[in-house]
């Protein structure tokens, strides 16, 4: 490997600027063709707009209490955006130039992201199962407060934490699309699937940002790998609250999601392996020695949390949160 590729975090970034630039948006889709909400839900000029109301609410009275606890909790990560943003443009190596390839990547997976919450939220709207004076207060709070990924505006950790979770989403939403087919909502199942579509192809650009980095930097990228996986990654929604200062509405969303099967202890430690797997771990070389001791930490971490999980008998998405390990 070129030493000379191997600098700071933020000379790294500053190196992958220009080829971000030129492949970044092989992972989005053009806006011209994208869909967009307005594609998926019914005009309010339409003169059978409330034809096809009826037609949504009627599909919608077939959803468990559950299936819905789950939609709200992924509209409001949705909606969440914001903060999101945040995060990624106020990375070392990534904010120093608002032209650069960088933040047009962010900007760009920002504007195809608004999307999802503007669909998610309209389509609740309108569903009229949902008091949406308190879901937006939900929205709004989570905005508000905040949520740190302690990651030191590390771009190496942050990449990890969005190559994590926009898998995670996609299972997430993957999966409501089939459950929501099964009970009839058809309507729903299209939105939820195409928007899975979306986190699959953006979680295969942050995975391969992580790949570059480690060709690059391979050892510091080790450590940011391990520590990540150390800290456990954990979803924004878990500071949802709700009016009143509840802070109960992460517990209600992961227990739906639970007993539904829609995110599990199970799909956390396969997302890690897929992860280990995809930028080959095992087989990565040029590790100096705390880096040859992270990389045997990682590729021992899956079945270690699969038996511990086993153990105490936790299938749901909580388990990220309550084990140590």
């Amino acid at each position: 490997m070129n030493q000379a590729l191997t600098p700071s975090r933020q000379e790294v970034m500053l190196f992958l600027e220009k080829e971000i630039d030129e492949t970044g948006i092989s992972y989005l889709s053009p806006i011209e063709t994208n869909w967009q909400p307005g594609d998926l839900l019914p005009a309010t000029n339409s003169e059978s707009f409330l034809d096809d109301l009826k037609d949504i609410q009627g599909q919608a009275e077939n959803m468990s209490y559950d299936l819905l606890a789950v939609l709200v909790g992924d509209t409001i990560t949705e909606e969440a955006l914001p903060t999101y943003e945040t995060w990624l443009g106020a990375l070392d190596g990534v904010r120093a130039n608002l032209k650069s390839g960088w933040m047009k990547w962010i900007r760009a997976w920002t504007a195809e992201e608004n999307r999802h919450g503007d669909l998610l939220n309209r389509y609740l709207y309108l569903s009229g199962r949902i008091d949406m004076p308190k879901f937006e207060a939900s929205t709004q709070f989570l905005i508000a407060d905040g949520f740190d990924l302690d990651t030191n505006n590390d771009p190496y950790r942050t990449f990890c934490y969005t190559s994590f979770q926009e898998l995670a989403t996609n299972i997430s939403h993957r999966r409501v699309a089939t459950l929501s087919k099964k009970c009839g909502n058809t309507v729903l199942s299209k939105i939820c699937g195409l928007i899975a579509a979306d986190e699959a192809r953006h979680a295969s650009a942050y995975k391969t940002f992580i790949s570059r980095i480690f060709e690059i930097d391979t050892n510091e990228m080790m450590l940011a790998f391990e520590d990540m996986m150390r800290k456990k990654i954990v979803m924004p929604a878990q500071c949802l609250r709700e009016l009143g200062g509840q802070l109960n509405t992460f517990s209600n969303f992961s227990d739906a999601a639970q007993r539904l099967g829609v995110y599990t202890a199970v799909d956390y430690v396969n997302i890690m392996k897929e992860l280990i797997d995809f930028w080959k771990i095992e087989s990565i070389t040029g590790l100096k020695e705390n880096g040859e001791k992270a990389r045997d930490y990682l590729m021992k971490l899956p079945d270690r949390l699969t038996k511990i999980s086993e153990a105490y008998g936790y299938s749901g998405t909580r388990v990220k949160i309550q084990l140590d390990y």
